[in-house]
Parts: structure tokens; sequence; C-alpha cells
């Protein structure tokens, strides 16, 4: 495949690649890109590591992040990532040949068809028995034994090295069952398994606990075995349990590997499934299912891997009061400077407020110094309903009002009132706000929370950075902030009165550390 890929390459023909997983870079030369971003590949002579472009960005990336594509002059696609079982060293690297395509699917003849999906079949049992072992090495040959040893390990750092790898354990366990049951050993291209995917589709939600913690686990290993003791001690467990030789971060990252390759599998299945099969509609469905797991996990894993800028954000701030954000937040959905004005006091207020999952802190400019911030409060946004706000006359505020909302207490007569200078600044601080309630819900449904863990290593690099500055945080400079929404048409949420408005894109521009801050926001252009 790579000597093809490289003819290919070398033949002038246009091979690209779509993402399906994050790529946060490390190196100046390396290419970051998110899933479902499309990569032109320009050099695949490293099996691990190839050499690609987006837009005018090049540079590195890991081939076992992405599908690969190979795009003629009809921009057909021809190759995609296969489900096939790898070998112990792909295993570690998460390297995987290429599978047929499609347009040759199409043109075989139905024996054939049938002879292609029953070796998908095969190989999804295959790599699902395979995987089932690993984690069985993982949890009895690994954590059981550093559980015995009470003088090298504490709580803390089982934790976080093997994350609730237990659970994927079990839940694995009762899937591969239910997918025995479902597989046909006389004929496997009329085993159904699709259903298996739909009956268990919310237990494969504990894998964005385990690939969040994943990159705090891969720390704590690094610090580990700078101790010789450490290294001897994994190397033994390896040993007695008589695992294949790869090292312990090795049998750790299959697990996050696995969920990404699930949609592959699934997609080639359905590549090789005809319509009138009964399995089809629950193949669709279940790679459906499994797209959404994965690009949910990416969106979580990428809320952690921002939370350091959190962290440094709240550091820049001047008299901070009360808990920190971190301790009850994990995303800057929306920010911008709006007149408040809050009962009983009834006097209009300027103030620049920072709308995060759960809460919304309020902060004002320095009179002299435009780019300091100063911390004035915060609402709690659980205890709040959000009301449209209609223009004229307010009878809670008795002023006259345009281009404002309320926010109500669900427990007390507190209101807020908040005056946009647009109509168009409104209508996104009301999508923020849809945004943010449907947040919350989603974590709720999986259980998303930032670790004590996370938290402590958050705060400890601020404190780094800071020291090594030799000064407080500066607070950085304030820029008019980042449009929640696309431009164009504008929906109102549900629970609020619909409407309908156009308007232009408004131009904006940003200081440096707040170009990098708003990026935080999930509402980018």
């Amino acid at each position: 495949m790579m000597m093809r890929m490289m003819m290919l390459i070398s033949g002038g023909s246009i091979v690209s690649a779509e993402a399906v997983w994050d790529h946060v870079t490390m190196a100046d030369r390396e290419l970051a890109f998110k899933a479902g971003d499309v990569i032109k590949v320009l050099d695949a002579s490293n099996k691990d590591w190839w050499w690609g472009q987006i837009d005018d960005e090049e540079g590195w990336f890991p081939a076992s992040f992405v599908r690969l594509w190979v795009n003629q002059e009809e921009s057909t696609t021809v190759e995609t990532v296969e489900g096939a079982s790898p070998s112990p060293s792909e295993v570690q690297n998460g390297h995987a040949d290429a599978s047929p395509s499609s347009s040759d699917c199409l043109c075989q003849p139905a024996q054939d068809r049938d002879q292609m999906r029953a070796n998908i079949i095969n190989e999804i049992m295959s790599t699902e028995r395979h995987y089932i072992k690993h984690l069985k090495d993982i949890c009895e040959g690994y954590f059981r034994q550093c559980k015995k040893r009470r003088d090298m390990f504490n709580d803390d750092q089982l934790r976080v090295i093997f994350g609730n790898i237990e659970d994927i354990y079990r839940f694995q366990m009762g899937f591969v069952r239910d997918l025995e049951k479902q597989y046909n050993t006389e004929e496997p291209h009329l085993s159904e398994i699709g259903p298996c995917f739909l009956e268990h589709q919310d237990g494969f939600w504990i894998y964005s606990e385990y690939c969040n913690n994943h990159v705090d686990a891969c720390m704590e290993l690094s610090r580990l075995m700078k101790d010789g003791r450490y290294q001897q001690f994994f190397e033994a467990c390896r040993l007695v349990q008589q695992m294949i030789d790869i090292a312990i971060d090795g049998f750790l990252l299959t697990p996050v590997q696995k969920i990404c390759k699930y949609p592959l599998q699934l997609a080639e299945l359905l590549k090789y499934t005809v319509q009138e099969h009964s399995d089809y509609r629950y193949v669709a469905a279940a790679l459906a299912v499994m797209r959404n797991v994965t690009q949910q996990i990416n969106e979580r894993k990428r809320r952690l891997e921002n939370i350091e800028k959190i962290a440094q954000w709240q550091a820049s701030v001047l008299d901070w009061e009360g808990d920190d954000i971190l301790d009850r937040s994990s995303e800057l959905v929306y920010t911008g400077e709006m007149s408040w004005i809050y009962q009983p006091y009834g006097r209009s207020q300027t103030r620049v407020f920072f709308l995060f999952d759960h809460q919304m802190v309020l902060c004002k400019k320095d009179l002299i110094r435009r780019d300091i911030l100063y911390y004035k409060g915060r609402i709690n946004m659980d205890r709040y309903n959000v009301v449209d706000a209609v223009d004229g006359r307010d009878d809670d505020f008795n002023v006259s009002v345009k281009n404002a909302f309320k926010l109500s207490n669900k427990d007390s007569d507190e209101i807020h009132i908040f005056l946009a200078k647009k109509l168009e600044e409104k209508l996104r601080w009301l999508r923020g706000f849809h945004e943010e309630r449907k947040m919350v819900q989603e974590d709720e449904k999986i259980g998303f929370e930032i670790s004590e863990y996370q938290k402590r290593q958050a705060a400890m690099t601020v404190r780094r950075m800071t020291k090594q500055k030799g000064h407080k945080s500066v607070p950085p400079g304030y820029p008019p902030p980042m449009d929640p929404m696309n431009p164009g048409q504008y929906l109102v949420g549900d629970s609020m009165e619909q409407s309908e408005f156009e308007f232009p894109e408004p131009e904006r521009c940003k200081s440096p550390f707040w170009q990098s801050f708003s990026r935080l926001t999930p509402f980018r252009k």
C-alpha cells in the first residue's frame, strides 16, 4: 500500500486523507488539524508520519490519525482504511493498511461482494477477540499488580494511569458476547451485527473518560519511568502475564485506537452490504452512532486541552474572588461587552461578560488601562432562565430598552436585564445561552467532568508560567468578541420567541492573547 501511494504521488495523482482524530501539534513542523479536515498527502515514505498540506500550511502528521482517500480527476474515493486486525507493532504505532475501493465493490458480482462482506465480518470478530485479550492483560497483568504495590502507587496515580479501564473491560466483554450470538459461523456474510452496536451505543460513552485521561496517563508514566524501579516492575508484569513485547504505554493506547477505528470498520462493512441485506439499515444507523461518539470524544478532548488557557485567563483578572472557573466550567461559550441593570439597584453599568458552561463572569475595565479587567461577580446559569425582551418600555425596570434580554432567577424575583449595542449581538448572546444549556445537558448525559488531577496540572502550569515571567500575570488586551454563530439566518432557541433575521458578518480584530483565548469558543468562523 505504501509503495502504491508513493507511485500515485510521484505520478501526479492527488492523494488525500480525512482526519478521524484531532491532531494537536507538539512541534513547529507538525500539521495541526481537527476531525473531518481533509489533508493533501505530499510524502508517505515513512509509514508512521506523513507530510501533508491544508490550505497553505504544510507539516508532519501521524498516519494513524487519518483515513486515506486517493482522489482522481473525478474526485471519487478509491481507498479507505480497513478494519483488519493489526500486527503487534501496528497496535503500538496505530498503523493499518488500506482496503479495496468502493468503486471496485460496485463492479463485483454478488458472490464476490458476499465474500468481501464475510471477510470484513471475520476481521471485526477477530479484532474484537484480540482486543479483549489486550484489555484482560492490562487489567490483570498491570492494574491488579500495581494495586498490590502500595509502596509504589497511591490511589491518585492508579486512577491517572489506568482511568476507567476496568469499566471498559466489563463493557467490552458484554458487547463481544452479543456479537458472538449474531455471528453466523457457517455463512459470515449473513451475520447481523449492526443491532449489537445500537443496543450498546450508550455504553461506548465510557471511552470518553478514558480518552480524556490518556494524555495525563502518558505524562505520569513518563515521570515514573525515569526511576529504574518502575521500568523493571512494568517489564516483570509483562513477562509474568506472558504479554506480547509492547511497553505498557502501547497497551494503554489500544482503547483510544479502538474507539476511533469503529467508524472505519462499519464504513467498510456498509460498503459491501447491499441495501436488500437485513443488516443494511442497522449498519448504517450504527455507523452514524459511532461517528457521533468519536466526534463527541474529540470535542471533550479539545475542551480538556484548553483548560490551561482558561486557568491562565483567570490568573490575568485582578481582584478575583470565590471559586476557580475550573471548579464548575470547562468551556468559554461567548464573551462580549454590554450594558447591565440589576434589581434592586436599577442603575445601568457597562461590563464585560464571559459566558462559560454553568456560569457567567462579570468584569470591569480599568478606567485608564482599558486592557485590564477586574472581577465584579458571576451569575450561576443553572439557576436562571433566559427571557427575550421586546423593544420599548420595560415593566420590570421602568426604562426604555432596545436589543435587550433578561436573566430571571428560577427561585426568586431577582432579574437582570442586558442591553446589547446591536441586534446582531443580542442574537449571538441568545444563541450562546442556548448552546450553554445544550452543552450542560450533554455533559450530564455522558458524565463529563474535569478531574482534580487535571485542575491541579492546569494551576501548576499557570504558576510556572507566572514564575518564569518574574511578575504577576498581566491581563490581556480586550478586543471585540468572537461571533458565536455563522452569518445569515438565525433562529432563537425553543424556550424563546421564534424569530428570523438576516444580517451581515461584522469584521473583527483581536490581540494575540485574546485571539488564542477566543478560539476556545465553539463558534469560530
